[in-house]
């Protein structure tokens, strides 16, 4: 039994002792070195080898020359990857940490980017819409000379469109339904506020039938 205990007891500390060289290896690569890993990584495309190796950077040589790079390359892999929340969380740290870098009109659009990405179909939350309309618009205001910010006018116009879509949908599953006063007060949302859109005038249109059956609906409650 003692035997046992002691092969094992050996065979664990063998393999602790392996893991612990293997990390030291790992930790003998400097940041350059790592640097390198890391962009050859991102250039082939293995964006999961290259956020190892730009977190590895970070985190060992958090005052490195290129430890800013690599937290700017560990958002872009993210986005790559299409991991949109973990590359946000990651943009939105790095223009917190360097609120003056001159990528920081890049950061705010590739946020943006990552909500507008997530835009569904129009019966679907237009909640990443609202939010990538959000920093576009941040982007362009702060930053209206940036090459991001004429894009960013295209990107507004297709928020827009996703947007006011999906409250048209919602106002003719409303109609539709039988829900009138529902209906009535979301077609009136989207002539007041998307005024000139294609999806306002069909609302605009639908607001008089609408009306006529909330009235029917309200006599015959009445005459009960």
């Amino acid at each position: 039994m003692n035997k046992f205990l002691i092969a094992g007891l050996v065979f664990f500390l063998l393999s602790g002792c392996s893991l612990f060289e293997e990390e030291h290896q790992q930790m003998n690569k400097n940041a350059q070195q790592l640097a390198a890993e890391g962009a050859a990584s991102f250039m082939n495309e293995d964006y999961a080898d290259a956020v190892k190796a730009y977190t590895d950077l970070k985190d060992w040589y958090p005052f490195s020359q290129y430890a800013i790079l690599a937290e700017l390359k560990i958002a872009d892999a993210h986005f790559h990857l299409e991991a949109y929340p973990e590359a946000i969380a990651a943009y939105e740290n790095f223009e917190k940490m360097h609120p003056k870098n001159e990528a920081v009109p890049y950061i705010i659009n590739q946020i943006a980017m990552c909500w507008f990405n997530q835009i569904d179909t129009i019966d679907r939350d237009a909640t990443p819409a609202k939010n990538a309309m959000a920093e576009f618009e941040r982007l362009i205001r702060l930053f209206p000379d940036s090459e991001y910010s004429q894009e960013a006018l295209v990107h507004i116009d297709a928020c827009i469109d996703n947007m006011v879509s999906h409250e048209l949908y919602v106002a003719n599953f409303y109609n539709k339904t039988k829900k009138y006063e529902a209906a009535l007060k979301r077609y009136q949302y989207i002539v007041e506020n998307y005024a000139g859109t294609d999806q306002s005038q069909i609302a605009l249109e639908k607001i008089p039938k609408v009306s006529e059956h909330i009235k029917a609906v309200e006599s015959d409650n009445e005459k009960k």
